[in-house]
């Protein structure tokens, strides 16, 4: 269960996202971005997270890319007894938004998997390789068939940043597909309404999202997780807030550079 749920902790900052109806004329993030997360759970701090555009441009099949690498990690007393080492790489079609390359290492509490993604779009196929002390290694690459446009957790987080928020009215329901652990994750997305969060970085308006997730298995109930984006162009997780199994996480944006557009500060 510890396992599992450090799982979704580092990964949820990083997944979310929208199915975006359809794509603002203008890009909410550049090259150089920094996001960097506190994490608490309960009122003990555990660690941080953060996620970072990088400088590179590679490029597949002639088409350039972003890079982007998420990072989870914990600290204190937390990493003392369950010490977590996530990292997380999408290249991003820099005109699609969808997802060429993912890599997924992660090593918690000693649990190690090792996962790479080569996205076929045009095919609706991904090819998935694995290796990990969970499975035996050298594992034959496999292919999953998925729906079209499918996004990793990294490329369906920057893909949703470019949505048209503003034409989405409070209560809609928006369904996410994504593909991850082998999986494809179907999710559905609530918009609330907005408020304004205080955060060290200093009191923020925001649009608060509610994720109807899946009972039982990492969440008490499907309404338990709520997110909270800024409301501005740049459509940043300002906080994170979950009711689990066994507790309760919070995540807060702490630090930030080179983002695109002003920051929606409230006086």
């Amino acid at each position: 269960m510890k396992r599992r749920i450090f799982q979704w902790l580092m990964a949820l900052v990083l997944c979310t996202s929208v199915n975006s109806q359809g794509l603002m004329p203008y890009k909410a993030f550049k090259r150089g971005e920094y996001l960097n997360y506190s994490v608490r759970y309960g009122f003990v701090e555990a660690g941080e997270a953060s996620i970072r555009v990088t400088e590179d441009n590679l490029k597949f099949a002639d088409r350039s890319t972003f890079h982007v690498v998420g990072t989870g990690k914990t600290a204190g007393t937390f990493d003392w007894f369950f010490k977590v080492r996530d990292r997380y790489e999408s290249y991003v079609d820099e005109n699609t938004l969808l997802p060429e390359f993912f890599v997924r290492h992660v090593d918690e509490g000693g649990f190690i998997i090792n996962q790479k993604y080569r996205f076929y779009q045009n095919n609706k196929n991904v090819r998935a390789s694995r290796d990990g002390t969970d499975k035996p290694r050298n594992i034959t690459d496999k292919y999953f068939n998925v729906p079209a446009k499918t996004h990793d957790i990294l490329s369906a987080f920057y893909f949703a940043r470019n949505a048209d928020f503003g034409a989405i009215e409070a209560g809609k329901i928006i369904n996410v597909v994504t593909f991850f652990d082998e999986e494809l994750f179907p999710m559905q997305l609530k918009i609330i309404g907005k408020e304004v969060i205080k955060t060290d970085a200093g009191k923020i308006r925001c649009i608060k999202l509610r994720p109807l997730l899946q009972k039982g298995r990492v969440f008490k109930e499907e309404e338990d997780l709520t997110v909270w984006v800024s409301d501005d162009r740049n459509r940043i997780p300002v906080r994170l807030q979950a009711e689990v199994l066994v507790g309760s996480i919070k995540m807060d944006l702490k630090n930030y550079e080179n983002l695109a557009h002003p920051l929606a500060f409230s006086k």
